[in-house]
């Protein structure tokens, strides 16, 4: 089995973050759970990568050339994978993985969680999506699904099949018990959504 972290390139304020990256590298290692991921050194990318490194775990970074060549490349992953661009790079680690995980992280970390959950609900893959709550890091986002939900643009159904896990351990646990929702348009189009 292997899980894509999505994790900031930066490591946030405090230590409280790092650790949880590190936690949670160490103990998917430690259950023989590979890691894909963004492939850099850097911020909880890096933290999350060394410590499954050190616990003698499988590793596989994609990154686009051109992140290669500033040197924010890992160097002592299992596999480094280079693409071309960033579409090949979230193709490639979508193809690897079994299941997704967001970690702490800005922009870019969002923007490859929210990618890969809504491919989860057209049924484009069949894998688990899941945060890491680290110290509450996703408290305010996760209020504002539900907030969609209420105000009727995302059905409870869906915003249910968003994992959330404060610890590796938990994740796991969630990711080996979940059940993949039926598609978002089995069956013809919405109706509440037809003229939208």
């Amino acid at each position: 089995m292997r899980i894509a972290v999505f994790a900031g390139s930066a490591s946030g304020v405090g230590p409280r973050y790092r650790e949880a990256a590190e936690e949670l590298g160490r103990t998917l290692a430690r259950a023989g759970v590979g890691i894909v991921y963004g492939g850099g050194h850097v911020g909880l990318m890096g933290a999350v990568a060394d410590a499954a490194l050190g616990e003698g775990g499988e590793v596989i970074g994609v990154m686009p050339r051109d992140l290669v060549e500033r040197e924010i490349a890992h160097r002592r992953l299992t596999k480094l994978e280079v693409t071309e661009t960033m579409h090949e790079r979230k193709a490639s680690m979508a193809a690897l993985a079994d299941a997704f995980v967001a970690l702490p992280g800005g922009a870019g970390t969002l923007e490859e969680v929210f990618e890969v959950w809504t491919w989860q609900h057209l049924a484009i893959h069949g894998k688990p999506v899941a945060l890491l709550d680290a110290a509450g890091f996703w408290t305010p986002m996760l209020a504002a699904l539900d907030a969609m939900v209420e105000a009727g643009f995302i059905k409870a159904r869906y915003r249910e099949t968003l994992l959330v896990a404060s610890d590796g351990a938990g994740l796991l646990a969630a990711c080996e018990a979940w059940v993949p929702p039926a598609p978002k348009w089995e069956g013809g189009l919405d109706p509440q959504a037809v003229g939208r």
